[in-house]
């Protein structure tokens, strides 16, 4: 990687991440850590790209979107695994805000 930096970086969700190397395998050869990636992100459930664009968009109410998306990613389904995410950020978020958090999540379908 000499004479390469990166020039800017954001966050993306996994969802979008497998369906752009899908996409990009059709016409070419994945390397090997292209490989790996799209057959770890193949294994966890997930919601659509729509669904996941929709939940960061209402959860950017209580988080910025780094955490929105990390929240798409691993879909918590209680209070324990969604202070799990929160423990090394700087957030304080009160009970009733992790539980709309929560509710968010429930309202969208997850696909396997």
């Amino acid at each position: 990687m000499i004479g390469k930096r990166v020039i800017d970086s954001e966050p993306v969700q996994s969802v979008k991440v497998k369906e752009i190397l899908e996409e990009f395998s059709e016409n070419n050869e994945l390397t090997y850590e292209q490989n790996i990636t799209l057959n770890h992100l193949s294994r966890f459930k997930k919601y659509s790209v729509e669904d996941s664009e929709k939940i960061i968009e209402e959860l950017e109410e209580f988080v910025k979107p780094k955490l929105a998306i990390r929240i798409v990613d691993l879909i918590p389904t209680d209070l324990s695994d969604l202070r799990l995410i929160f423990a090394k950020e700087n957030v304080h978020l009160e009970k009733d805000e992790m539980e709309q958090i929560l509710a968010i999540l429930e309202k969208y379908e997850v696909i396997e």
